[in-house]
Order: structure tokens, then sequence, then C-alpha cells
């Protein structure tokens, strides 16, 4: 298994390497479909490549016309097969932070919560990755209050860090008789308000988290961005007057999550790179939102 790992991320890093050298082809290609297109002498620079790349513009269909780059091998394989998560905590977890992942592990289908120990956070990783384990979610606490909230997408990242704001456990809500008890259905997914780049990314990590539902689910969960603050709900809902009536009710938990980086990679790879990381300095753009 460890060697297979190792075969693995060296091809993993590989097809990173020769995204460069995609890149600078598929301009070269763009110059001269555009140029062609409107009529226009090919450019200088390109004239003597032009016969060779004007046999692979010819080649071409729609799905190879735009280079894939590593992030379309993230998550590859995610539709063939549905997440399985592991879900655990930082060392000496309180009560509150116990109650906390309990929870979750009833919101996301298919996971698994374990005690971590005196585990590293590597080990956990390695463990995780021979066992085809798709996603680990790790939750720290301050004060004993949940704070911080990772996901490690296997086998070779992306890692997002998420701060952890106005948590409110399903113990906490007064009325337990509203509330329930939550339902095993796979859930259906409502993301709202991602409409940069980055905002897409991290939406697209979240919802891989998740898998497929069946239509008839009354299962939802909401991922809403609001000022960079992304807002989790987690609702049923029923049809008590008839098709148009729609009646929603929160399940819990309920918790705010703020991006604060995204890596290449996960923890055990000294190599990954930083897609983006939230600077001290970024906190004078009020006006400028990143998702």
């Amino acid at each position: 298994m460890l060697r297979r790992n190792v075969r693995l991320r060296r091809e993993y890093l590989y097809r990173k390497s020769l995204e460069g050298n995609e890149r600078a082809l598929y301009e070269k290609k763009r110059k001269i479909r555009e140029a062609l297109q409107e009529g226009k002498p090919i450019p200088a620079e390109l004239r003597n490549e032009e016969a060779a790349l004007r046999r692979q513009i010819d080649l071409e269909d729609q799905n190879t016309a735009v280079p894939r780059t590593h992030i379309d091998d993230e998550y590859a394989f995610a539709a063939q097969k549905d997440p399985k998560i592991m879900l655990t905590t930082s060392r000496s977890p309180s009560a509150p932070l116990q109650q906390f992942v309990k929870e979750l592990s009833t919101v996301f289908p298919n996971a698994q919560r374990i005690n971590r120990g005196g585990q590293v956070v590597s080990e956990i990783i390695d463990a995780c990755r021979s066992h085809d384990y798709t996603d680990v979610i790790l939750v720290h606490e301050h004060r004993g209050v949940p704070a911080r909230l990772t996901v490690y997408h296997l086998p070779f990242g992306p890692t997002a860090c998420f701060s952890l704001v106005n948590v409110v456990s399903r113990h906490e809500i007064k009325d337990k008789k509203a509330l329930g008890t939550i339902p095993q259905a796979y859930p259906h997914i409502i993301l709202n308000n991602f409409s940069t780049k980055l905002g897409e990314r991290t939406s697209n990590i979240l919802k891989h988290l998740f898998p497929v539902p069946k239509p008839e689910t009354k299962r939802i969960v909401s991922f809403s961005n609001n000022s960079d603050y992304i807002e989790f709900r987690h609702h049923i809902y029923q049809k008590r007057g008839g098709p148009n009536s729609v009646e929603l009710k929160e399940i819990g938990p309920r918790f705010d999550l703020r991006l604060y980086q995204i890596k290449l990679g996960t923890v055990d790879q000294a190599e990954a790179q930083t897609e983006w990381v939230y600077r001290p300095y970024m906190n004078t753009t009020k006006k400028r939102k990143f998702l």
C-alpha cells in the first residue's frame, strides 16, 4: 500500500508539472483559432508552428479543446461512488466539542466518528487513505467552543480550512419536540450566492461531502454565502396543505463557516502549494467579497 501511494503521488505531481506546458500550447492554439475566425494574419511568432498546430486543432473536439487541470483530477471519480467521511477532533476534546462532532456525524451521510487519542493527523490521513475514505473532517475548539473545521479530501487534496462561528447544536435548542429525529435519507443540497471563481471552488468542495439524493427526499442541507460567511442550515420540509404549500422545519445543528485557506494537497504533503489564503491586510477590503 505504501509503494502504491508513492506511485500515485508521483503520477499526480507529474500531471501537475505538465499544466504549464499544456496551458502555453492552448494559448498558441487559441491565437491561431481566433486569427482564422476573424480573417487576420497569423501572428509572426507562430508562423513556423502553424501547420502542426492547425493539424492538432482539426483533431480536437469539445472535450479536448480546453486543457484539464489537477483540479479536474481531484473529483474525477466523485460520481462513481458515494463519499465516505471520517470525523475526528483535536486532542483532549471537551464535552461540547464531542457533542458537536456527534451531531455532525448525523449531518453527513456515510460518516464515521473516531476518538482522536494520541494519533497524529498524518497517521489518520494515511489510515483513511488506505481504507478508501474520500474525506477527513477535523474539528478544533477554543476554550470549549468549536472554532475551526478542516476538510481533507483524499487521496491528494485539496485541504480547505474554515473558521467556525455562531455554533448552535441540537441539544442547545429548547424546543426538543419540534426538532424530532434526523432522517437517514441523503439530503438535497442548496448552494446559494457562490458567484466568484473562489466561491465555485469552495462550493465544489462542500457539495462533494454529500452523496446524490433520491428525488423524493424531504431533507435539505443549505450553504448560503452572506458577506463571505457561509451559513449552514439543516431542514426537513412537509407539504401539509397540498403541493403548493411547503412547511420548513429546522432540525439542527446550525453554524457559520468562514474560509481562510485552501491548499493543493493534504497535511502529510510538505510540497503542497497554497491555492488561496486570507491575509491580515484583507480585513480592510470590506467592500470586496471573495466568495
